[in-house]
């Protein structure tokens, strides 16, 4: 049964990557809805998970922004310092609270970030 799911996360994954790196940081907001409604993964699940493979495209996408010169590591460094710290709090947060909680929240800032970038 495991193996039918393999080209569903294949597929998932590159759709993911594929927006994190030309969105900057985008594939989360795609990652987390794929996880819970292609792959059936719980709602807090699927927020965890997407921290562990948001990491290592972020760190792929921000190497090729900086070797092309499009991004200031020391200039960042406070909004890196607060990303950090704030990603532990929330982390910390997915442990306590309810996933349907999680999810409106998630639900709530897509559609605030969707209407700020319309407008």
């Amino acid at each position: 049964m495991r193996k039918k799911k393999v080209p569903i996360e294949i597929a998932t994954g590159c759709a993911v990557g594929a927006a994190n790196g030309l969105l900057g940081g985008g594939g989360g907001m795609l990652c987390v809805p794929l996880l819970e409604k292609a792959l059936k993964e719980d709602v807090k699940v699927s927020h965890a998970t997407t921290v562990l493979v948001i990491l290592p495209v972020c760190i792929a996408s921000a190497i090729v922004y900086w070797t092309s010169g499009k991004f200031e590591f020391t200039a960042n460094l406070p909004v890196i310092f607060g990303v950090v710290a704030g990603g532990a709090i929330g982390s910390v947060l997915l442990k306590v609270m309810r996933g349907k909680f999680v999810a409106v929240i998630f639900a709530v800032l897509m559609i605030i970030a969707g209407i700020r970038m319309a407008f």
